[in-house]
């Protein structure tokens, strides 16, 4: 039997109950504004956490499969990041499930224009994230499925993690999943999961994705990016053919899944891939719905403001330059193919260049110097470079 405990539906005290059956301690709330335990740098520090992992037995370790009830991508990374820097699973393992509306998320060392055309998905009203985690870009919608496993670092294990999804999948529905060497699920040779992780000390997550029925158009549509080049040392997404779980069987949906899921995670030892069954699910704490607000988890309003800044998800960009292709009129109405190159420090366009064909390079005073780079801005400058002949190149580069 599994049990499901909701939180924020019931009174004042039995909320208070239920966030203490969280096993959140007041002495980790009252000192998590002062300190970050996950980035200390001091060694005895992270010994003593090493040897108090290694002391918990797996009979002491309980587990739970936390429900996110929020669909907003921010508001999801956010309760992400305050599980990992508050939150004690030394005897305690969380499965965090959690579904967005559309949105593209990139990974934390990502350059976005490389992964997806920006103002394309914007005016879609498709919503761009970065993530706390490394990894590539990927599309969600509300069907995809996403889950984060959160352990102490000295029990991280990502193939366990993995073996817990491919065993939900065939023991629910008989499909056959397997783990390629990237730790991308794959059925056929067709990716239905990618995967991606944080760590840190005390604490540790790895997460990833599940297609289920996601709408494969928009995510195709949503991971071209401008037609332009880039040059920089930013981690670049390897792209890979993807399947739907309901292209395999049609009665595969969310809710079955995470139910599925949790189950699976729940009757599984905690440390190692021995099923329990039932006896061991009964020992766990079960499904419990959250609800992520401020009241409940202090300060996640704070971290959900800095993940969906303009600083944070353009800002944190690494630093690149853009080329993109600029033909202009001759007086004999012919064409000369010249070069725009644009350096963006910090999101922001620092240098404009046209790159003659000789190499040499005039710089564009433009009313877009120290503006956020994005493609539309872009392709404003190209238009107007455009409506100048190359007599005159020199003045409408200085009159831009």
């Amino acid at each position: 039997m599994i049990t499901l405990r909701a939180i924020g539906r019931n009174s004042k005290g039995a909320k208070l109950r239920t966030i203490f059956r969280l096993a959140i301690s007041q002495r980790q709330l009252s000192s998590s504004s002062t300190t970050n335990t996950n980035t200390t740098n001091d060694d005895s520090s992270k010994d003593e956490n090493r040897n108090i992992t290694k002391c918990v037995s797996d009979a002491e370790i309980k587990k739970s499969v936390f429900i996110s009830q929020s669909y907003d991508i921010f508001t999801n990374l956010a309760l992400e990041d305050w599980l990992y820097r508050h939150f004690d699973f030394s005897h305690h393992h969380v499965l965090l499930l959690w579904a967005n509306e559309p949105c593209v998320v990139i990974g934390r060392h990502q350059n976005p224009f490389l992964e997806t055309n920006v103002s394309k998905i914007m005016a879609n009203g498709i919503i761009l994230a970065r993530r706390s985690s490394g990894g590539g870009a990927v599309f969600h919608d509300r069907g995809n499925l996403n889950c984060t496993f959160f352990t102490p670092r000295e029990r991280y294990n990502r193939k366990y993690n993995l073996n817990i999804l491919t065993r939900a999948l065939f023991r629910e529905w008989a499909i056959k999943a397997d783990i390629n060497q990237r730790d991308d699920i794959v059925i056929n040779e067709k990716k239905i999961s990618g995967t991606a992780a944080k760590l840190g000390h005390p604490n540790a997550y790895h997460h990833c994705t599940l297609l289920v029925n996601a709408n494969k158009t928009h995510l195709g549509d949503s991971l071209v990016r401008e037609e332009a080049i880039y040059i920089g040392k930013a981690t670049a997404s390897k792209k890979s053919p993807i399947k739907n779980l309901c292209d395999v069987n049609s009665t595969v949906n969310i809710a079955q899944l995470l139910s599925a899921i949790g189950y699976e995670f729940l009757r599984t030892s905690a440390t190692e891939l021995e099923d329990g069954g039932n006896i061991q699910t009964m020992k766990q704490r079960g499904f419990q719905l959250i609800n992520p607000t401020e009241k409940w988890f202090p300060g996640i309003d704070v971290l959900r403001h800095e993940l969906s800044s303009w600083e944070w998800i353009v800002g944190k960009t690494p630093s690149f330059s853009v080329e993109k292709e600029l033909a202009l009129k001759t007086d004999g109405d012919k064409q000369l193919i010249m070069k725009l190159s644009v350096n963006v420090e910090k999101g922001l366009m620092a240098d404009i260049n046209i790159v003659m064909p000789n190499g040499d390079r005039l710089p564009v005073i433009s009313q877009f110097q120290n503006k956020s780079f994005n493609e539309k801005n872009l392709n404003n400058i190209v238009g107007a470079l455009k409506l100048a002949s190359t007599d005159n190149v020199k003045q409408a580069i200085n009159g831009l």
